[in-house]
């Protein structure tokens, strides 16, 4: 009888003769070859699980990003109105799952500094969550070599990934999985299981580098309501019932996984802001020189997808930072975001913590957004509302061509 290793050996074989016969197409030869590295690597045991199989969601298509300094990440506006708080939940794209861009060197050396200053409140783990965190990070190495080529191979047989970008070789059959994603994906991962007596949602392992107001040390172990326990009209408006938690998680598909986000406005370009950090001081005070060019919209993205094997639920969420002076190029954005400041919640906009900034924004917003008007970018008459392209802007994609 043939082992599995014996049948790799054959489909090797039988791939390197196909080649040979089809010298010609040459263009295709690597890309045929990483294929057949990966199906003989599975049938001997040693590849990674193909996950969009066992999901029922796609890969990604390639994104052929020759140097990922002049990568850019889509423009997130996440503005609504009539504004109040609720999930705004959207299907995840498989092209967006995982998304590069230019900051990558600054955010992963931010990322190990950080964890070697805070220790678990940068990364911890509960007993019983490895699985899902090996499982996890295997589905990120296949998700971002597939997506970034050039950036990041995998060797199904030697189970070494490399990081182009950095330089780096790491085999992920040894390394920590937690540690591997601190290392490699400037984003933030939260892996919640499933508490087999109360039915619901636990954080049980996570890598989280961009927190502001809270760290991991305050939120591992505790169920979803408790976590976002202080958030205004979370109780009210998005908080599931007992039953109604249960349901919602236990019941997600791997093949629907979701999107949604978050935004506020700050001084700089904050990743990691604790409430004992001096900067969090600036947030009591107007300044009046404040110059505008130092403000800075802040998004973070999230995602939410189950896992195939282990059952686990991920959030994963990335923090992006933009100039609030390029709203003035940016149709229907000025007038919308001046709605939200001068008539949000007053409960929503405290938390957001907008008031510090909003002496030098709100000026700003009334002056573009009549600019806007007076040059036919925007209707006189256009009253404020969730746009259609949210959470994007109209004509964004000239701008962003690598994404269309």
């Amino acid at each position: 009888m043939l082992s599995t290793l014996h049948i790799a050996g054959i489909v090797v074989a039988l791939g390197l003769a196909a080649l040979w016969r089809n010298k010609s197409a040459s263009p295709h030869n690597l890309s045929f070859w990483r294929f057949l590295q990966q199906k003989s690597a599975q049938l001997a045991g040693r590849g990674l699980p193909d996950f969009a199989q066992l999901t029922g969601f796609p890969h990604p298509k390639p994104a052929h990003i020759l140097d990922i300094a002049h990568a850019r990440p889509r423009p997130y506006r996440p503005f609504r109105w009539t504004y109040h708080q609720n999930m705004s939940l959207k299907k995840l794209e498989p092209d967006y799952w995982l998304e590069l861009e230019s900051t990558y060197l600054e955010r992963i050396a931010q990322r190990r500094k950080l964890y070697a200053l805070h220790g678990k409140r940068i990364m911890d783990e509960l007993p019983g969550s490895e699985a899902a965190s090996r499982e996890l990070m295997e589905m990120v190495v296949q998700y971002i070599c597939l997506r970034y080529p050039k950036q990041f191979d995998y060797d199904e047989w030697t189970s070494i990934f490399r990081n182009h970008i950095l330089g780096s070789t790491v085999n992920i059959k040894t390394v920590h999985p937690l540690v591997f994603l601190l290392e490699n994906v400037p984003e933030d991962f939260l892996i919640t299981q499933e508490d087999p007596e109360t039915g619901l949602y636990t954080l049980r392992a996570a890598v989280s580098a961009s927190g502001v107001g809270w760290n991991m040390s305050q939120k591992i172990g505790r169920p979803l309501h408790e976590i976002h326990g202080p958030i205004p009209d979370y109780k009210e408006k998005m908080a599931f019932s007992m039953d109604r938690h249960v349901t919602f998680f236990s019941k997600m598909p791997c093949n629907k996984p979701i999107q949604r986000g978050s935004w506020g406005l700050e001084i700089g370009e904050p990743l990691y802001l604790q409430m004992d950090d001096p900067d969090w001081n600036h947030r009591k005070h107007q300044n009046p020189d404040l110059p505008l060019s130092d403000i800075y919209l802040r998004v973070d993205w999230q995602t939410l997808r189950r896992l195939p094997k282990s059952r686990a639920i991920v959030f994963n969420f990335k923090a992006l930072f933009t100039p609030v002076t390029d709203f003035r190029n940016e149709p229907f954005v000025p007038k919308l975001l001046l709605k939200i400041l001068l008539e949000g919640k007053k409960s929503i906009m405290e938390y957001k913590g907008t008031w510090h900034i909003e002496h030098k924004v709100i000026p700003a917003l009334r002056e573009w957004a009549k600019e806007q008007e007076d040059k036919g970018y925007v209707p006189k008459d256009w009253q404020e509302r969730t746009l259609d392209e949210d959470p994007f802007y109209p004509g964004w994609e000239e701008h962003y061509p690598m994404h269309t």
